[in-house]
Formats: structure tokens, C-alpha cells, sequence
């Protein structure tokens, strides 16, 4: 796609480069189209979604897969980078590129390329408003636990263990002091880079199927480690070493060093990304596949 370039035939010139935020009212240059794709994916293998030069990373295997079918360098955006060991079910993602192809010759020529870890599960040409990060107004993540006495052999990439009896209702209970827009400091990461703690909780509930515990959260952005610091505090309530109350003012105090461990990274999955219904993004069985999709009543 080349060197960014300055478009001067608009009221107001920008410069345009591969995967830019477009300005309102403007188009992409001519010849170049915007795709999206989603994008499931097996953290575990991996260093987390963002390239690195020192190990494998999941947007460095996609960008190397469309680009082989593009036959020309292909770059990728995405909605939310997520860490080592963390995984995707409905990763959104969108790229500009000269080349034409089909959305099923896309489809088909990414996965035949693509480790059998990481895979796209629909192609769609996208209006040149539509960006996968900017565009988006949530994202919901799941953190999955095993609670059984003994670690799964199958399944211990992608559930965290918890061998004590977790009391899922006294979690949920307490997850719902979480909604609203506050100040998460005291889930943040040390080396979280945002410019504002504050984060708008749109929804989140506890739920237990069988031998497994569900947290579901959905807010307009996360914090770094935001979600699994609050699945290690909804921990500690489960097993009953915290009050339900406790959580509030772990809230309230805006303190790191006062909460709790934060939880593994291999029982998050980023399993969903909300648009304006303007952009038509297909909908997916938020999963991972071994959670129901029947969920309990609110």
C-alpha cells in the first residue's frame, strides 16, 4: 500500500495511510477498498494479538496469511490487542487493500495459510467510515473457570482452575456494583498506558453451568488487565474470603495495591465487539463452543 500520502482534492486535505481513521465525509482513494473479518483464535500459543519481533503473535500470522492472498503487504487494525495467552472468538479486524478478491476467496485463501489456532470466520468489504477500533461502542469478554477438585488434562490452555467450591450467586451479586461509569484504579495494570482510569460498564453477570463459572463483562473500553483483576477479586468473594460489600470499596478506594492477584490470562476470551447497526456486522455464537449458549435468566 505504500508510504502515506496527503489527498488534497477535499474541502479540508488529510493524509491518508493503510487502516486510518477516514474523516467524516471523505472516501477512501480510488482503488483501494476496506475489508472487515473476524477473527477466532487460541491464545495460548501466542504472545498476545499485537506483532512482536521477538516471538509469534496473532496479528503477525493473519497479516502474513492475507497478504499471501492479496499478493502485496497487508496490515491489519483491530478492535481491542488482547495479552500472552488470552483468546478470541470474535477478534474484529479490518484492513485496506488494492487487491479484488471476493469476500470467500479472502476467506478461504487466510485459513488454508493460517495456523490451525487462528481462524477467520466471515469477510466482508466494509464502507470507508467503518474502522474496527474507533467504529466499536463495546466490547464484551468472558473469563471461563474450571471449578472442580483437580486440574482439567484437556482443557488447561483455556479454562482457569479453581479447586476451592465457588459460590457463583455471591459473585454475581457483587459484579453489579461494577455497572456504570467509574474509576477502575484499582484494576488498572501498573503499566497500563490509557489516559483516563474511567470505563463505562454496560452490563455483567456470574453464572455457573455445571462444573464451569462464567463472568461476563461488556463496557465501552477495558483497562489493561481490567477484566482479569476483577475476576481474581470476584474469586475471593466466591470462595469466600471477601464480602459481597468488599468489592465497592475496593472500587471506591481507586488502589491497585489493595486488591488482589490478577487472575491467569488462559480462562479470558474476548468474545464480542458491538458496532452501529449502519456497519451490518454479521452476527457469531459468542462461545468459547464448551459454554451454552442457553444463558440463565436476568
Amino acid at each position: 500500500m505504500g508510504e502515506p500520502f496527503l489527498i488534497t482534492n477535499s474541502d479540508t486535505p488529510w493524509r491518508y495511510s493503510p487502516n486510518v481513521l477516514i474523516p467524516e465525509g471523505e472516501d477512501l482513494p480510488e482503488g483501494i477498498k476496506r475489508i472487515a473479518a473476524a477473527v477466532e483464535y487460541d491464545g495460548s500459543s501466542f504472545c498476545g494479538w499485537q506483532r512482536q519481533s521477538h516471538s509469534p503473535s496473532v496479528q503477525a500470522e493473519v497479516e502474513a496469511a492475507l497478504t499471501t492472498v492479496a499478493n502485496e503487504p497487508i496490515t491489519v487494525a483491530c478492535a481491542g490487542r488482547t495479552d500472552t495467552g488470552v483468546h478470541g472468538t470474535n477478534q474484529i479486524i479490518h484492513f485496506d487493500t488494492q487487491a479484488d478478491r471476493q469476500p470467500r476467496n479472502w476467506l478461504l485463501g487466510a485459513n488454508a495459510n493460517l495456523p490451525y489456532g487462528i481462524r477467520l470466520h466471515w469477510v466482508e468489504e466494509k464502507s470507508a467510515s467503518f474502522h474496527a477500533r474507533f467504529s466499536a461502542t463495546a466490547r464484551t469478554y468472558r473469563y471461563v473457570i474450571t471449578n472442580q477438585p483437580q486440574r482439567s488434562a484437556l482443557f488447561h490452555h483455556w479454562l482457569t482452575w479453581e479447586k476451592k467450591p465457588l459460590d457463583e450467586s455471591l459473585m454475581n451479586q457483587a459484579a453489579q456494583q461494577l455497572l456504570g461509569e467509574n474509576d477502575f484504579s484499582s484494576f488498572r495494570a501498573a503499566g497500563c498506558q490509557s489516559n483516563s482510569p474511567n470505563r463505562n460498564v454496560h452490563s455483567v453477570r456470574v453464572w455457573r453451568q455445571e462444573g464451569l463459572v462464567i463472568c461476563e463483562i461488556t463496557a465501552n473500553a477495558f483497562l489493561h488487565h481490567m477484566v482479569r483483576n476483577i475476576a481474581g477479586s470476584l474469586l475471593c468473594i466466591g470462595r469466600g474470603e471477601k464480602s459481597v460489600e468488599w468489592l465497592v470499596s475496593l472500587l471506591a478506594c481507586r488502589d491497585r495495591t489493595r486488591a488482589p492477584a490478577t487472575a491467569p490470562a488462559n480462562g479470558l476470551y474476548l468474545v464480542k465487539v458491538s458496532y452501529p447497526e449502519v456497519f451490518s456486522i454479521p452476527e457469531f455464537n459468542m462461545g468459547p463452543q464448551f459454554v451454552s449458549t442457553i444463558l440463565p435468566a436476568e
